[in-house]
């Protein structure tokens, strides 16, 4: 036989399989040759014959005149429930009445076939011929079966087989063989040689509706072909009447050639997506799209031209500017694997940094809102801050966007970044000026919270030993939390709030979390200088706190954070030996925030959290399986310092200390905006007054700061308490992990690059065919960078986790978080194990700035 007879033999068998009885109506007795075919000669009788179709073994019976006739020789074969033989019901010139037909129940029961000639051989033609050669065989109105057939034969047919596929035989299809074309000239030359450019030109015409001109060279025919394509893609997307420069440009006539268009246009950027950007940048430069008013509104879901990604980037930015949150998340959400982002990590940037800016703007507004309808309940103002879907969120997402932004080297357009800065300092000084009232209310007590003066005794008293406890100077509640959440999947972890003592400020509440501070502490002043008493020991400094904390706690450890991350395994070891509590000290996020250095400061922050949950990792690998993380107050922070007119002067009288948020000492005046409560009022044992302002405002303390603590806001008040248990284990590390990276840069030149990163297929006998990873920069042992973005993977924006396929390559974009390193090593962790699957082969060097 021949292809043409084999292929519709397989449909008919499929047909056959499913349902046991096919009614084939061959109107136009296209197919009869075909039947002549399969019956082996010429019909005989009026009874049913056996045939071989494909593989299987069926009867064939023809209509002959009358229906009824028809149906009597077909009952015996179909009357029992499960007929055991195929049957073939072939009706040559008869068309299927679909309301009175005789044969009803057969067609119901059965497989109702109703072909076309030319649809069923132009699929298998395309085994040797392109579409525009296929247009031109099935043109004429009387082209027969048999001539089809002899087409569909390697030996016998009248037409040559085609040029265009032998000289893109690596090519699937005809898209294929168009984008290829489109693509690349480098078999321009085999095409003229071997006179292709004809059956090319056929080609277009059929898979497009392009005519082009017969006559043209190679070179300007793909320009004409690919500014069509191009052209119509974006026409097509278009959501208004396109401009004018495309009127020269001819529009697709039918569906079928859109649809066309589209695959066409997809393929270049799927298959070529190297050559795309150098394409569309041509065509737009020829068409003068940069320089025409389209607006973002007119735009549809695909970015054809690179200028569609800034005009909507612009238009996100308006939206966000006019407070329109959640209209610019929408536009941000459906453009996140926009081809020109997946493919420049920089524009890619900026739109991280709109998306977090309207996630800000959005969650300032409900938080606003629902402030403004809270009550006076100081507990409940506590519990809705801290819930787990509360109100810190919005300071984890300033917070968020503020270290995002101080990475960028084009920090994003002023105005929506100002309008968002503006709706989160609204909600702040909401926020503080109503606790503050709640706080004043409740004559300054908070009875249903954990007092931070109560962490030791209720919380790291009861830990099993060792145990570690963290005190981290300014971490704030919502710090915390993000440190529960990029701890090892399999870790137990709670967080719960406690509330800091007053004034917030380092003396005061790390003397807070001493042992002992339950049962006795008092705010005073002795010989001018401000600090805490516990029992009779008087603590105003580090000094003072730690001779006190090792006089009440027997084999107590004292380590910085930055000794511990820097320690060798063994040292660290030694160091810790036989201690029951060992105490680890942060000093990075107060530090960083009180040095004045706004920008640094943003970038530190979260570098912190990662080093934090790395220390309590290597703490477990030591053996330290319980660890509790505090504070001795959080903060606000804000991206500017405070303006002069919304600073306050000073109450005078006899100051004992001055700070940003509190003023302490004896009498003086209560300036606007500001409350006064004594020492005794707080319980403390002291003649000391406390002055505090009632919103988000400061005193003229000097400095030039947006770091700010001390008061009674939220922020400063809310601490978190992580209270941790990590199985001890040891260390992991592997040296040939199922991880490689690619593209890793030669030196840090910018504080965002990128490096692909893939999950390897050779051994994925130990891991399954998707693994998740914690892609992280390292220097000296800190963590001083992470992932802030991915292309084609899964990101958790939140863990910095990266899911990867088996083989498929996700370029991750670095956040450099700390400047002063000089070097540092890209690593892959596993984050429930800590293994690390791959780490960079040498130093790569910092040089910001180059």
């Amino acid at each position: 036989m021949h292809p043409l007879h084999d292929y519709i033999s397989k449909q008919l068998a499929e047909r056959l399989k499913a349902r046991k009885v096919v009614v084939w109506y061959d109107v136009r007795r296209e197919f009869a040759a075909f039947i002549a075919e399969l019956r082996g000669g010429a019909r005989t009788n009026d009874e049913a014959v056996p045939v071989a179709v494909g593989s299987m073994g069926a009867r064939l019976i023809e209509y002959d005149g009358s229906m009824f006739e028809l149906r009597a020789v077909v009952e015996p074969f179909v009357c029992s429930d499960a007929p055991a033989e195929c049957t073939i019901i072939y009706l040559p010139g008869c068309e299927r009445d679909r309301h009175g037909s005789v044969l009803m129940e057969l067609e119901k029961a059965g497989d109702c076939y109703e072909p076309q000639l030319k649809r069923l051989a132009r699929n298998v033609l395309r085994q040797r011929y392109t579409d525009g050669v296929i247009d031109e065989m099935l043109a004429p109105e009387r082209v027969s079966y048999e001539d089809l057939a002899r087409a569909s034969s390697d030996t016998s047919s009248t037409e040559p087989p085609s040029v265009l596929k032998s000289i893109f035989h690596n090519t699937s299809g005809s898209d294929g063989i168009i984008a290829s074309w489109l693509a690349s000239d480098e078999r321009d030359a085999e095409i003229d040689d071997k006179e292709a450019t004809r059956e090319l030109v056929k080609l277009v015409r059929s898979k497009l509706g392009l005519e082009l001109p017969d006559d043209a060279a190679l070179p300007k025919l793909r320009s004409i072909t690919l500014r069509y394509v191009l052209a119509s893609e974006f026409r097509i997307d278009l959501r208004s009447d396109p401009p004018s420069v495309l009127d020269a440009i001819p529009a697709p006539k039918a569906k079928d050639e859109e649809t066309a268009v589209r695959e066409l246009a997809h393929q270049l950027r799927t298959r070529f997506s190297d050559a795309y950007p150098a394409m569309a940048d041509r065509v737009e430069a020829e068409l003068g799209l940069r320089d025409v008013a389209v607006t973002a509104g007119s735009l549809g879901s695909i970015d054809t031209f690179r200028f569609e990604e800034r005009v909507l980037l612009a238009h996100c930015g308006d939206l966000v500017a006019a407070k329109k949150f959640d209209a610019a998340l929408d536009i941000i959400s459906g453009r996140e694997h926009s081809f020109w982002l997946d493919r420049d990590v920089g524009r890619k940037a900026q739109w991280e940094a709109c998306r977090r800016m309207a996630e800000l703007g959005s969650l300032g507004v409900a938080v606003r809102a629902a402030v403004g309808k809270a009550g006076g309940d100081a507990n409940a103002w506590i519990d809705a801050y801290a819930a787990k879907e509360g109100w810190f969120r919005l300071d984890q997402a300033q917070r968020r966007l503020e270290a995002w932004v101080a990475n960028l080297d084009d920090e994003p357009e002023e105005r929506p970044l100002g309008v968002v800065r503006g709706v989160y300092e609204d909600a702040c000084r909401a926020m503080a000026d109503g606790f503050t009232k709640a706080l004043v209310a409740a004559k300054w007590t908070v009875s249903a919270s954990l007092h931070q003066t109560r962490i030791y005794s209720e919380v790291v008293s009861e830990q099993p030993k060792p145990v570690a406890y963290f005190f981290v100077d300014a971490m704030r509640f919502e710090m915390g939390v993000e440190l529960s959440e990029r701890l090892p999947k399999l870790v137990e972890v709670s967080v719960r709030p406690a509330i800091c003592a007053l004034p917030s400020i380092t003396p005061i509440g790390m003397a807070a979390l001493q042992p002992g501070a339950s049962s006795s502490f008092s705010v005073i002043e002795q010989a001018g200088t401000l600090g805490v008493r516990i029992d009779d020991a008087f603590l105003p400094d580090l000094a003072a706190r730690k001779k006190f904390a090792a006089s009440r706690v027997p084999r107590l450890a004292d380590v910085a954070l930055d000794e511990l991350l820097s320690l060798q395994p063994s040292k660290l070891a030694k160091k810790i030996e036989g201690a029951q509590v060992i105490i680890v000290r942060s000093q990075e996020i107060d530090h960083a925030g009180e040095r004045g250095f706004t920008f640094q400061a943003r970038q530190v922050m979260d570098t912190v959290i990662d080093n934090l949950a790395r220390a309590v990792r290597k703490l477990a690998a030591a053996g330290v399986e319980h660890c509790v993380l505090t504070a001795d107050h959080g903060h606000l922070f804000f991206p500017s310092d405070r303006d002069e007119s919304m600073r306050i002067d000073a109450p005078g009288g006899d100051e004992i200390d001055l700070h940003r948020r509190c003023w302490i000492g004896r009498g003086g005046a209560t300036p606007p905006g500001c409350v006064r409560v004594t020492a005794s009022a707080l319980g403390y044992e002291s003649d000391l007054d406390f002055i505090f302002p009632c919103g988000s405002g400061v005193f003229k303390a000097g400095g030039d700061l947006a770091f700010h603590h001390g008061g009674p806001s939220l922020q400063e008040m809310v601490i978190p308490v992580v209270t941790i248990r990590m199985k001890a284990r040891e260390a992991e590390r592997s040296t040939a992990g199922p991880v490689t990276a690619t593209g890793l840069p030669d030196a840090v030149t910018n504080r965002i690059f990128s490096v692909t990163i893939q999950l390897d297929g050779k051994n994925l006998s130990l891991f399954s065919n998707e693994l998740v990873v914690r892609p992280l920069l390292v220097s000296a042992g800190k963590q001083v960078g992470g992932v802030g973005m991915a292309v084609d993977g899964d990101f958790d924006r939140a863990t910095g986790c990266v899911t990867l396929q088996a083989g498929k390559p996700v370029t991750v974009a670095f956040l450099l978080s700390d400047e002063s390193s000089p070097s540092l090593r890209v690593v892959v962790q596993d984050p429930t194990t800590d293994a690390e699957l791959y780490r960079s082969p040498t130093d790569i060097p910092v040089r910001l700035g180059v």
